[in-house]
């Protein structure tokens, strides 16, 4: 487990960055914490991003939505997931926890899009307390400097263009038909 946050990123990249944030509304004084840290930092960070947020009940909701934004004909250059489980006495918080995580990865793999994972399953609210509303392991915070590191990497990798190639396919009729 880490004890502290990594640190802020020195520069932001030259171009603007379109993010998108998917926030569970249950456990709703931790998760509006993950959430207002998280567009915070990016303001300090990346300040041209435009951000595009959307709220679902839950956290097992969170990969519909992530989805539904990575389908869009202008999808965002990242996702940020943000939920809290808090650990109960039954098995169920793991299995949204696993189910979470394994949707988030297939899909950020499949659309070859960061989806920066910080649905948090915790044991307890003292942990909760710690990691989103704390300054010291502030995960909401964590994950913006994520999506700065990952938007930089992108951009360096794959270069945006503002004007696309034009495609070199030709299609012929087939003289039979």
């Amino acid at each position: 487990m880490s004890t502290a946050l990594p640190p802020r990123p020195r520069s932001a990249p030259s171009n603007q960055a379109h993010i998108a944030i998917v926030a569970s509304i249950y456990n709703d004084e931790y998760t509006n914490a993950l959430v207002e840290n998280a567009k915070d930092e990016l303001g300090k960070i990346l300040p041209n991003t435009t951000l595009d947020i959307a709220r679902v009940p839950g956290a097992f909701e969170i990969p519909v939505a992530c989805e539904l934004l990575l389908s869009r004909p202008n999808p965002p250059q990242a996702v940020i997931a943000l939920g809290l489980i808090i650990r109960g006495q039954t098995k169920h918080a793991e299995l949204v926890a696993e189910s979470v995580t394994a949707s988030l990865q297939e899909m950020a793999v499949r659309h070859k899009t960061p989806v920066i994972h910080e649905v948090l399953l915790v044991e307890n609210e003292n942990q909760a307390y710690a990691r989103c509303v704390d300054e010291a392991l502030n995960r909401g915070r964590e994950a913006a400097r994520a999506v700065h590191t990952m938007v930089e990497l992108i951009n360096a990798i794959n270069p945006v263009t503002t004007t696309l190639p034009k495609p070199n396919i030709s299609f012929t009729k087939n003289a039979q038909s």
